[in-house]
Formats: structure tokens, sequence, C-alpha cells
């Protein structure tokens, strides 16, 4: 048990430090929480400051009572019930984006390159780490109280391995290595450790990146429109009426927290919960009607893409018969205890990225005739994670407009690429100081359906 918690103790240490070598500092232990800093990875210089905007309130945001004229504009004369985060409408104004090669331009060459042995070393102290914690876990009595301890057990090892998820996503981009045989390899045998399909996921979150921000045609987190949302809308409106305004919308904001953040991956795996309505129904797992519908021209894995869906399936039935057999030889619980607890939570912080990288209150979706790829690709916003969960996660949450401005840019050059977007287009560049408990918060209760604000669809403010 002591071994257990000294080697908890021992990754929570290294998870301050940007490499290996680096001596653990008491600066690091600033709330990750917090805007005031960020980690850099691979760089002289740790700590980067971010420029803060005023507090909003309870919620990180308020009403939007006095707007430029051409944001106002661009929300046709009306923003009454249009709801403002740390963003402070920036995403709104309705001007001009640049193209694509006036973006690319503005980003240093060499941060489009990938370098293999570099994306190996990253990809190896985040695997080290999390197989410390599985080790770690295996030493933890399983009984009823070191219940607290297997709770901290699966925040830590399900944080650290968050790093693995974020290392094969980045394989599934093409963003590891130029060697494709190498980058594929990683990334399959990480995901699929993670019961992730690979070529699965691989597709369906390319389109996701291809359609950022489109009202019909993007992929996860598509909001309710206001009448397709009218289902939720209305028990939001029960649980007010039985409950009061303030509990009901308590409660509503808790189990749209829960529900996204526990159950929301694999509702998105296996029916495609939150996807683009045009593709339908969709399963990562079967490619094929009736478990995936949609028509030639939206399905979501067309063609040879079939093929590689069963692909994964073959990893996938692997590790499930691996912990099968882990649960005869070890037990059922303790095989639970300690794989899939830490997994909920990896599953969890991947829709904590994916929920608030593209949803806030005053930032629009689109339908064709007003999107194009540099738009959405704008419409993504950074976020203050701080320098611990920046280094576990290889910074996904803190560089992830220039991200989707080219998903092919290697993490560990993405801060600097972003000072160079963020340089150029302030205008345009994201960046929402509001902490992050607060802002998952007001995305859960604020929200809930777009409506027509113009020739945008903003989320609409009840309140």
């Amino acid at each position: 048990m002591r071994t257990s918690f000294y080697a908890l103790a021992g990754v929570a240490a290294l998870a301050a430090a940007p490499d290996a070598a680096l001596a653990f500092s008491p600066s690091l232990l600033a709330s990750p929480l917090t805007p005031s800093s960020r980690l850099v990875a691979a760089s002289p210089s740790m700590l980067h400051a971010r420029t803060s905007r005023p507090s909003t309130g309870l919620l990180g945001a308020r009403a939007a009572a006095s707007l430029p004229a051409e944001t106002l504009s661009a929300l046709g004369g009306d923003s009454s019930d249009v709801m403002l985060s740390g963003l402070n409408g920036l995403a709104l104004s309705g001007i001009e984006y640049p193209t694509k090669k006036e973006v690319y331009a503005a980003i240093p060459e060499h941060c489009f390159k990938r370098d293999t042995i570099k994306s190996l070393m990253y990809a190896a102290i985040s695997t080290a780490m999390t197989l410390a914690c599985f080790a770690a876990g295996t030493q933890i009595p399983m009984k009823w109280a070191f219940a607290p301890v297997w709770a901290l057990y699966a925040y830590v090892t399900g944080t650290v391995a968050t790093g693995c998820w974020v290392v094969a996503h980045e394989c599934g981009h093409g963003a590891f290595s130029d060697n494709k045989t190498i980058q594929d390899l990683v990334g399959y045998v990480l995901h699929t450790a993670l019961l992730v399909p690979y070529f699965s996921w691989q597709r369906s979150h390319a389109v996701h990146h291809s359609k950022t921000n489109h009202l019909t045609e993007g992929e996860t987190h598509v909001p309710y429109t206001m009448e397709s949302g009218k289902k939720t809308l209305a028990k939001r409106e029960f649980m007010r009426k039985i409950m009061g305004k303030t509990l009901g919308n308590f409660v509503y904001g808790f189990t749209r927290v829960i529900s996204h953040l526990v159950f929301g991956w694999p509702a998105y795996l296996l029916a495609g919960v939150t996807g683009g309505p045009v593709r339908g129904l969709t399963n990562h797992f079967i490619p094929v009607k009736p478990f995936s519908t949609g028509e030639k021209n939206t399905e979501l894995f067309p063609g040879q893409w079939k093929k590689k869906v069963w692909m994964s399936d073959v990893g996938i039935l692997a590790m499930v018969g691996a912990l099968a057999a882990a649960a005869v030889k070890f037990g059922v619980w303790r095989t639970l205890a300690v794989y899939a607890g830490p997994l909920t939570i990896t599953n969890c912080w991947l829709v904590l990225y994916t929920w608030l990288q593209h949803t806030d209150t005053d930032v629009p979706h689109f339908e064709s005739d007003n999107w194009n790829f540099i738009k959405g690709a704008f419409m993504s916003i950074d976020r203050p994670y701080g320098p611990i969960f920046n280094f576990l996660h290889h910074g996904i949450g803190s560089t992830h407009v220039v991200h989707h401005i080219d998903c092919t840019i290697p993490h560990y050059n993405a801060w600097e690429a972003t000072d160079a977007v963020k340089a150029a287009f302030p205008k345009h560049y994201l960046y929402d100081p509001t902490p992050i408990t607060k802002a998952t918060w007001r995305v859960a209760n604020k929200c809930v359906a777009v409506q027509k604000k113009g020739n945008q669809w903003v989320f609409k403010n009840d309140e």
C-alpha cells in the first residue's frame, strides 16, 4: 500500500516537469485551472503568460448588453438573448476571415515538420507514466476502507493515460511521423489499449476537423436547434417547474455534465450521439446498415473505410479478450478497479476537451452558405488548462485553434504556431481565460440549443 502511494506521488511530481530530466519546481503547483500560465513542452522557456480578460460573474458569462456595431449587425441587430463568455463576443463579430493561404503563411515553416524521435519520446513518457500508475493500482487492497484511495488512483491514472490517448490521436492525424508504418502502429496500439477503434476514430475525427462548427455537417457536439432540441428544452422547463428555477437549472446542468462526460463517449461510438444529423445513425464498430445509416454521399464510413473499421475491431476484440483473461486470473472487481475506473476518467477528459474547445455561449455555428474551413477552424477555443495538464496532455486544450488550422502540426510545435497565429490574427484567434470548471458549468447550463441570429446560429440565453 505504501509503495502504491509513493508511486502515485511520484507520478504527480513527474507531471509537473516538462521532461524526465527537469528538476521539480514548487512553482508548478499553481492551480491548473487558472489562466496565469502554461507549460511549453520542449521549450527552453517553461511558462508563457496569457493575457486575461475581466471576470464575468458566477457562470463566467454576462448578457450582451453593449456590443460593437459590427457585431450587433452580424446578429441581425438583436443581442438581447445572447450571453457573452470570457471571449466577449469576439467570435460573433461577422468580420471577414483570412484565407487558408494567409493563415499558413503566418505560421513558421518549421512548425509543420514532424520529428519521429521526438514524437516517440513523448509517446514513451506518456506510456511509462501510465504503466507506472497501473502498477501502483495492483498494490491497492480491495477493501471498502480504501475506496478514497481507489478514487484517487482512478483520477490520477485516467488523467495520465489521457496523454497516451492524445499521442494516438496525433498519429491518426498524421502529425506523429513521416513514417506511416510507425505512426499507425503506435496509434493503433495506444488507442486499442484504451478501447478506441483507431481507424474508425481516425475517419470520424477527420470529418469533425473538415466541418468544424458546421450546423448540419459537423461531427461531434453538433448543437440542437430550437426545433430539434424541443425535448431537452422541455425537460429543463419541467425541472424548473417542479423544483424552482434555481434548483431546476442546477439539476439540469448537473445531469448534462454527467451525461456528457461519463456516457458521451460510448454513446458517440455506438450511436453517433451529437454527430452530424446528415449522417443519420452511426456506429464505430459496425459500419453497415442497420447500425450505420446515411446515404452514399453522407455516410460516415464510405468505401474502403468499412474495411478499416473491421481492422479496428480486431484490436478491440483482442483487448477485450485480454481484459477477460485478467478478470479470470485476478478477479472481476480488481480488473474493473484497476482498468475501468481510469478508463472512465480518460473518456471524461476526451469529451471535456472536444466539448469545451468548440462550444460556448457566444461561439456560433454556420450553415453551408456562410461557412468555410478557416472560419470553422477559428471557431475553436484555446483554454487555460495549466502547466500540469498541458504537460500530461501535450497541450491539446491550449493549442486547439492551431490544431484545427492544420492538424498535422505536431503538438511540440503547436505552441510556437499558436503564438504566431495569435499575433497575426488577434481579431480571429479565440482564447477564453475562464477557469475550466466555471466554463464547463456555463456550457452545460447555457449551451443547449441554437437559434438563427443574422447569418449565424447562436445559443439562446433564456435568463
